[in-house]
C-alpha cells in the first residue's frame, strides 16, 4: 500500500529532486525555526505548598496540613492549566477519602466507596482540555478515613505536567492553592475572572508577610540573622540618559552591607545607618549587587526611591515576581559572591550545599521549568533527533546548527546538578524529568550518546559527570540476564512481566561506543558486542531474517511481530558498534556475518515505492519514514565500510529509499511525515498496524532522517571518488 502523506506537488521533490544536502538543510532549518532556542521558564514556587511525589503527582495530605480538621469538613483546591489544543489529558488518581474533580465548572470524576476506602487505588481519569486556560478544582470531603488525594500525570515521563496557581493574586506560580476548611458545599467554584476574595475564604500556601515580618527589611525576613554568613540582593538599574551619567544611591543599612555595580565593588557600609553611594551609570542595563552581613540581631538593607531617569528592572524574568530583587543564601562570611551571569542556569554551591534564589515573599524560592515543547527536554527521541542534526551541521559545515545542538545539550547538562537538588526539595524536579529520575535505557542511553559525541568537539558544562552518571548505570544499575543482556522490569507502566526489547540495543549500544571512544576501555565494547549476540538468541527469526519486537518472560516467547522501527534499532546500532569494533575483535566476523544477515532479511521487505512497512511482513501496513531511514543509514554504511560485499542491489535499495522518501514522506517545507509514534508492544500485529498510527514531525524520526541523509550523501561522494580515484570520504 502507497499512501499518499502529501501530493507529489507538495514533497521535498518537487523542489529538490533527491539531492541530499537540499533536502538535509530544508528539513534541519525547519526543525530549528519551530523550537527555537528559548531558554527554561522561571517561576515563583511557595515551598510550603502542594508538593510533588516522585511519580510528578501533587500530594493533597490534608490531614496533615489541617490536623484538627472535623469529620463532614471541606477544602477546596484550585488550579489552572494551558492547553495548545483541545484535546483530552489523562491523569492519574488516588483518593484519600470522598473527593470530587472539577474541570472548567463540569464535574469529571466522584470518588465512589472503593476509592475512598483504598488510598492505594488507581484510577484513570480524562480530563478533556479546552484551548488555553483550563480550571481545575478539588473538593474533598473529611471522613475518618482521611482526606485529599493526589493527581499526577498519565505518564510522568513523557509528560510531566505542572499546573499553575489560578488566581490574579499570584498570577505566574506554579502549583496549586487550597482554601481553609469549610463547614458547606460551595454554590459556585472558582473559574476564570475569580479572585481569592471571592469566596471570603483564607487560601493556602501564604502570600503575604504578617504584620511584624512586613517591619523588617527583606533580606531579615527571608534569611533572619545571618549569624556570621551573608545573602545577596541582585536587581538591574537601567539608564535611560544616552550620556554617562552620575548616579547616587541612597538607603538605610541595618547593619554591614557592601554594594556592587557590574561586579565591581562600590562601596562598603560597615555599620547600621543612612548610607551613599555614587555611580557612573552609561545607558542600558547594569548588574546591582549587595551584600548584606549577619551583624549581632540586625542585617538587611532598604534602598529609596531613585532618581528620574533611573529605574529598577528585573534581573531575569520570574513569573511571579512581585518587585525587581533576587535573593541568594546563606553564603558562609569568607565564601566569594557567585557569578551572577551563571547562577540561574546552575545551582548554587555553598559550603552547607546547593542553593537557589528566593523572592520576597513567604518561603518562596525561584524555580526553572521546562516549558519548551523540546528545546532543552531530555529524552530519548531528541537524543537522536539531535544526532541527526550534529551529523547535519558538520557535514554541511552549518556552524548555526552545531551551536543549536550544543546550546541545547548544555542547557540541560548544566542543570543537572539543580534537577537532582530540586527533587530533593521539592519531591520531583521542574527540569529533566527523566535524568533525575533515572531508572531505565531510555532516560539516558540516546541522549547520552549524542551528548558524548558533542563533548568531543565542545567543553559542555556538567556533561563529564552525567557520562559517568549514565556509564555507572548502564553496567551496573539496569537489570541483566544471567548472560549479561540488558532487560526491563515493569517500573512506573503498566507491562506486567519482564521483558528484553530490541529497541534497548540503540538505548545501549552506542552509548557504549562512545564511552569505549572516550575512555578506551575494551570492556566497553564487549558488552555491546554480547548484547546483539544475546539479544539475536531471544528475538531473531531465522526463516524471515529479521527480530521480534520484544520477548516476553511472563509468557516466556518472542512476540514475532516484525516492527519496523524495533527493527530499524537494531540494524542501526549494530552499523554504530562495527564502526569502532577493532579489526580483530574476537567477535567481529560473527557481528558482521549478522549484519547481512539482517541486510538480506529487510533487502527483501522493501516496499514498491522504496520506503519500508510499519509492520514490516505486512504490506497494507502504512510506509514507515524512521525504519526506512535506518535501513537506508546501516545499507549505506555497509557499502561504505566493506562490511556488505554484493553491493550492487543495496545501492540500488538505497537510491529507491531516499528518492521514495523524498516524494512520499518529506513535504517541500522540511516537514516529516509517516513516522510511528512511540509505542508500548503487543503480541497482536493489530496493534501495530492499526493502533500505532504516525505523527507529523515526531522526534523519532526527524534525526533518522537526517542521519540516512547523511549517509546517502557520503555514499555518493565516496562512490564518486572511487571512479576518478580519489580518496574516499
Amino acid at each position: 500500500m502507497t499512501e499518499r502523506y502529501i501530493d507529489i506537488n507538495e514533497s521535498i521533490f518537487a523542489k529538490c529532486g533527491d539531492r541530499v544536502s537540499e533536502i538535509l538543510a530544508t528539513v534541519a532549518d525547519r526543525y530549528v525555526g519551530s523550537n527555537p532556542p528559548h531558554p527554561m521558564t522561571y517561576r515563583a514556587f511557595c515551598a510550603d505548598g502542594i508538593l510533588k511525589k516522585h511519580d510528578y503527582s501533587y500530594n493533597f495530605n490534608l490531614t496533615e496540613r489541617f490536623p484538627s480538621l472535623e469529620n463532614g469538613q471541606l477544602v477546596y483546591a484550585w488550579c489552572k492549566y494551558w492547553s495548545d489544543a483541545e484535546a483530552p489529558l489523562n491523569f492519574i488518581l488516588y483518593c484519600y477519602g470522598p473527593l470530587i474533580l472539577y474541570a472548567n465548572g463540569a464535574q469529571i470524576y466522584k470518588a465512589n466507596i472503593a476509592d475512598e476506602l483504598n488510598p492505594k487505588r488507581r484510577t484513570v481519569v480524562t480530563v478533556p482540555m479546552n484551548k488555553g486556560w483550563n480550571h481545575l478544582v478539588f473538593q474533598f470531603t473529611k471522613t475518618e478515613a482521611g482526606c485529599g488525594g493526589s493527581l499526577g500525570p498519565g505518564s510522568y515521563k513523557s509528560n510531566p505536567v505542572h499546573f499553575l496557581a489560578p488566581s490574579p493574586e499570584r498570577s505566574g506560580h506554579e502549583g496549586w492553592i487550597y482554601s481553609e476548611p469549610q463547614n458547606a458545599v460551595w454554590s459556585e467554584l472558582p473559574g476564570e475572572g475569580s479572585t481569592e476574595a471571592d469566596h471570603g475564604v483564607t487560601w493556602y500556601p501564604k502570600l503575604q508577610w504578617n504584620a511584624a515580618e512586613q517591619e523588617n527589611n527583606p533580606i531579615a525576613r527571608i534569611f533572619g540573622k545571618l549569624e556570621g554568613a551573608y545573602a545577596l540582593a541582585w536587581t538591574k538599574l537601567r539608564s535611560f540618559s544616552q550620556q554617562v551619567r552620575e548616579v547616587e544611591l541612597t538607603g538605610c543599612a541595618a547593619g554591614k552591607i557592601a554594594v556592587y555595580l557590574d561586579g565591581d565593588l562600590k562601596c562598603t557600609v560597615d555599620k547600621a545607618g543612612a548610607f551613599r553611594v555614587g555611580l557612573s551609570l552609561s545607558y542600558g542595563e547594569h548588574d546591582l549587587t549587595v551584600q548584606s552581613f549577619g551583624s549581632g540581631e540586625a542585617v538587611g538593607f532598604k534602598l529609596d526611591s531613585l532618581p528620574d531617569g533611573v529605574q529598577l528592572v528585573e534581573p531575569y524574568p520570574v513569573h511571579g515576581s512581585k518587585d525587581a530583587w533576587l535573593y541568594l543564601g546563606p553564603f558562609a562570611a569568607h565564601e566569594t559572591v557567585p557569578d551572577l551571569a551563571d547562577s540561574l542556569r546552575s545551582l548554587v554551591e555553598t559550603e552547607a550545599g546547593g542553593t537557589f534564589w528566593r523572592l520576597d515573599q513567604p518561603n518562596t524560592w525561584v524555580r526553572p521549568f521546562t516549558e519548551n515543547a523540546l528545546f532543552g527536554k531530555w529524552n530519548y527521541p531528541l537524543g537522536v533527533t539531535l544526532y541527526g542534526m550534529l551529523q547535519t551541521g558538520k557535514l554541511l559545515e552549518r556552524d548555526d546548527l552545531l551551536q543549536y545542538v550544543y546550546k541545547h545539550v548544555e542547557t540541560c547538562t548544566r542543570l543537572y546538578g539543580y534537577a537532582l537538588w530540586d527533587k530533593e526539595q521539592y519531591g520531583a524536579s521542574g527540569v529533566l524529568n527523566t535524568l533525575a529520575t533515572l531508572d531505565s535505557l531510555d532516560d539516558c542511553g540516546s541522549f547520552g550518546a549524542t551528548m558524548l559525541l558533542a563533548l568531543q568537539e565542545q567543553k559542555l558544562e556538567g556533561a563529564e559527570r552525567i557520562a559517568d552518571v549514565i556509564a555507572d548505570y548502564i553496567s551496573t544499575g539496569q537489570e541483566r540476564l544471567p548472560d549479561g543482556e540488558l532487560y526491563r522490569k515493569p517500573r512506573h507502566v503498566d507491562f506486567p512481566n519482564a521483558t528484553l526489547w530490541c529497541d534497548d540495543l540503540y538505548m545501549s549500544v552506542p552509548y557504549l561506543c562512545r564511552c569505549y571512544q572516550r575512555t578506551g576501555e575494551i570492556s566497553f565494547l564487549e558488552d555491546a558486542a554480547n548484547q546483539f549476540i544475546q539479544f539475536k538468541k531471544r528475538l531473531y527469526i531465522p526463516e524471515l531474517q529479521i527480530m521480534s519486537h520484544v520477548y516476553d518472560f511472563g509468557i516466556d516467547k518472542p512476540t514475532r511481530i516484525a516492527w519496523g522501527r524495533g527493527n530499524g534499532w537494531v540494524l542501526f546500532s549494530l552499523s554504530e558498534l562495527l564502526a569502532v569494533l577493532p579489526e580483530n575483535h574476537g567477535q567481529r566476523a560473527e557481528l558482521i556475518q549478522f549484519f547481512n544477515e539482517l541486510c538480506e532479511g529487510y533487502l527483501r521487505l522493501q516496499g514498491v515505492s522504496g520506503l519500508w512497512h510499519q509492520v514490516l511482513t505486512e504490506p497494507e501496513s502504512y510506509e514507515e519514514t524512521s525504519c526506512t531511514s535506518m535501513f537506508l543509514y546501516a545499507y549505506a554504511r555497509g557499502v561504505r565500510y566493506g562490511w556488505i560485499t554484493d553491493t550492487e542491489k543495496y545501492i540500488a535499495a538505497i537510491h529507491k529509499g531516499w528518492n521514495g522518501m523524498a516524494r512520499i514522506s518529506i513535504d517541500k517545507f522540511g516537514n516529516v511525515y509517516g513516522v510511528c509514534r512511540g509505542s508500548g508492544y503487543s503480541y497482536s500485529v493489530g496493534y501495530y498496524k492499526d493502533d500505532l498510527s504516525w505523527l507529523l514531525n515526531d522526534t523519532h524520526g526527524i534525526g533518522i532522517v537526517l542521519l540516512a541523509g547523511i549517509e546517502v550523501l557520503q555514499l555518493e561522494r565516496h562512490l564518486a571518488a572511487g571512479k576518478t580515484g580519489a580518496a574516499a570520504v
